[in-house]
């Protein structure tokens, strides 16, 4: 059976485009690049202090990004959803002859697009800073992959929590919540004191955990398989979520 390639990618595509549109023609996307820039700037500058640490290592511009994400790319995807619903333009789209795993995927691949891009924005920081010193290759590609791996996870989960609720408010609040729980897993795994079964289970689901993992500079498939997976799950609870709404 021949697959039609073009008609499956059109509508992603199409839907891409008018995302990308929507986060550029306002200030939502620049608003949180320009927030992201500055706060890590500011973190590896001067509260981390990367000068006078004197270590060949980004560890300080990267080891925040999981902090930063819990509040940030929820607000890039509170509206994905949340404002569809809240002014009827769902309805709209649920009645196109389009399934919703590729409404989904549109409108995945805009806030990556844009997370991607932020990340990559730090390029200019990373490599002032790797003039200072003899920095590992590898390490570095490690940041880089693992921050889009985490950005994208992210992106995953604060889709979903849109497509819970009509308010772009509530939204985010259950985006942070869900990404909150989620980074620090295993924070609480250490903290909390639970039995070795139980702090391995909230390991296991940490994305700070599998971050830190991949940071190191050795590409483990373990973790990467980790992130696409986590990533793969809250896009099919997203589809579930908007055919539900749909039957409703």
């Amino acid at each position: 059976m021949k697959v039609d390639i073009g008609s499956w990618w059109r509508p992603i595509a199409a839907l891409w485009t008018k995302e990308m549109r929507s986060y550029f023609q306002s200030p939502i996307a620049y608003g949180v690049i320009v927030v992201f820039l500055f706060f890590t700037a500011l973190w590896f500058l001067f509260i981390n202090a990367f000068v006078a640490q004197n270590q060949a290592t980004l560890r300080g511009l990267f080891g925040v990004f999981p902090v930063v994400f819990i509040i940030l790319i929820p607000a890039l995807t509170m509206r994905i959803w949340a404002e569809e619903n809240r002014q009827g333009s769902a309805e709209l789209l649920y009645t196109l002859p389009v399934p919703p795993s590729s409404l989904v995927l549109g409108k995945f691949l805009a806030v990556t697009s844009v997370t991607t891009l932020m990340i990559l924005l730090t390029l200019p920081l990373a490599l002032t800073a790797m003039s200072f010193g003899e920095f590992e290759f590898g390490q570095v590609l490690g940041d880089y992959i693992s921050s889009i791996l985490l950005a994208a996870t992210a992106s995953a989960i604060g889709m979903y929590a849109s497509s819970l609720v009509p308010h772009q408010i509530t939204a985010f609040l259950i985006g942070v919540l869900f990404l909150l729980f989620l980074t620090l897993a295993n924070l609480l795994a250490n903290t909390l004191g639970l039995p070795d079964f139980l702090a391995s289970v909230l390991r296991w689901f940490s994305l700070e955990f599998r971050f830190s993992q991949l940071q190191r500079g050795v590409i483990d498939s373990r973790d990467i398989l980790f992130f696409v997976w986590m990533t793969g799950l809250f896009l099919y609870l997203n589809t579930k979520s908007l055919v539900l709404r749909k039957a409703g």
